[in-house]
């Protein structure tokens, strides 16, 4: 169970049923309020999630079992939610997926013991959960992954695996979540902009969501997020922000920011990131660069120029990091954090690393070719060059 899906799920006004093998996990998920309710029978789960949709209450479930067996047991009951997705960690088979055929008990003495034979009971129990969402896909639901190599292991272990022993399938017949959804935002330089308030005054963030409101008063999505995030998010750590900002409009953001410290409207400065899930800022064939247009999946040039090109800006911190979620070996991405600490260099440093920070991502999707990006490059005077033909 990912620890946003039941709460991004509700705050849609959707009912969520989420499948989690360790009781810990859905404990944490309840006591931070990212998840409503718990049950340990899926049949009671399932007719609890039927319950809510027929009444229109959004609500988040959860359930101490297996996706695997929470899948055949909403096959065998002819059962097919309106959207399907997953989320389980699935880049390392022998310590980041439980099989459907054993108990955790089971995992954690085979893993020591025998961990030849837990990986291949891990690889036919990923064949097989691949293999019950491409049925309900088939079925009506609306089928996407986030992403954590699943997919690609499901196919691994067809590949290896004698015909006769198990059925085969297009383990990519459903697509990541972001070919299917996110990439055209990418396009415009839309991605996950965070901040954080290093008063570790709650307050000062209070500040810098008027703020945000005020700066894009005709976003009305951003203005509802902004809402409910300061009603069912608790801070968790210094008091932060995360909200989705284009290109343009996070170099704005991060200009009053530094205003706000320099006026003394907050009480310390504001340190600023994002997520490594991000326009320009990774390669990773199986998630955020997953089907590109152009062929470009796995090129890892453009993390390192994203890099490259924060560290020449002036970022606070740059990082370059491998695994992201889908393992090593599938994925390259860059960080960064620039803080706003009020003073005239920090202004130049936010102007050059916020606006070529998700510039870069516009041109790593104008030079695939997609004409959305091309369009953000034109409308913000990013010199792309006569190649991609603007």
């Amino acid at each position: 169970m990912g620890g946003a899906q039941p709460l991004a799920i509700t705050m849609n006004e959707g009912v969520a049923l989420i499948a989690e093998v360790e009781r810990w996990r859905i404990k944490k998920r309840i006591e931070t309020k990212y998840c409503d309710l718990y049950f340990e029978n899926i049949d009671d789960a399932i007719d609890r999630a039927l319950e809510a949709k027929q009444n229109g209450e959004a609500v988040s479930i959860a359930v101490l079992t297996n996706a695997v067996c929470l899948l055949e047991r909403l096959i065998e009951r002819n059962i097919v939610p309106d959207t399907l997705t997953d989320q389980t960690s699935a880049h390392d088979p022998l310590y980041g997926y439980v099989p459907h055929t054993i108990n955790n008990t089971q995992a954690v003495i085979m893993r020591e013991q025998d961990p030849n034979q837990y990986t291949d009971l891990a690889y036919a129990s990923m064949h097989r959960h691949v293999e019950l969402m491409i049925e309900l896909q088939a079925r009506g639901a609306i089928t996407f992954d986030y992403g954590n190599n699943i997919r690609a292991r499901a196919d691994e272990y067809q590949k290896r695996t004698p015909d006769s022993r198990l059925t085969t399938i297009d383990c990519f017949s459903f697509p990541g979540f972001v070919p299917a959804y996110i990439r055209p935002l990418f396009c415009e330089g839309k991605g996950p902009f965070r901040w954080a308030a290093l008063s570790g005054d709650p307050h000062d963030i209070a500040v810098t969501d008027y703020t945000i409101a005020k700066l894009f008063p005709e976003n009305r999505s951003l203005l509802r997020w902004l809402e409910l995030a300061k009603e069912k998010i608790a801070f968790q750590g210094l008091p932060a922000r995360i909200c989705w900002l284009g290109q343009g409009e996070r170099e704005k953001a991060g200009l009053a920011f530094n205003e706000l410290v320099r006026t003394g409207k907050v009480k310390a400065p504001i340190v600023i990131g994002r997520d490594h899930l991000d326009t320009g800022s990774v390669a990773s064939p199986n998630r955020e660069t997953e089907g590109m247009l152009d062929g470009s999946d796995a090129v890892a040039d453009w993390p390192l120029l994203n890099a490259l090109m924060n560290t020449a800006g002036g970022a606070s911190w740059v990082s370059l990091h491998h695994g992201g979620g889908v393992g090593m070996g599938y994925s390259i991405h860059a960080g960064m954090v620039i803080v706003a600490d009020g003073s005239e260099a920090a202004e130049e440093r936010l102007k050059r690393v916020l606006r070529n920070d998700p510039g870069i991502g516009v041109i790593r999707h104008a030079d695939a070719g997609y004409e959305i990006a091309k369009e953000t490059a034109k409308e913000n005077d990013l010199d792309i060059g006569q190649r991609l033909k603007v």
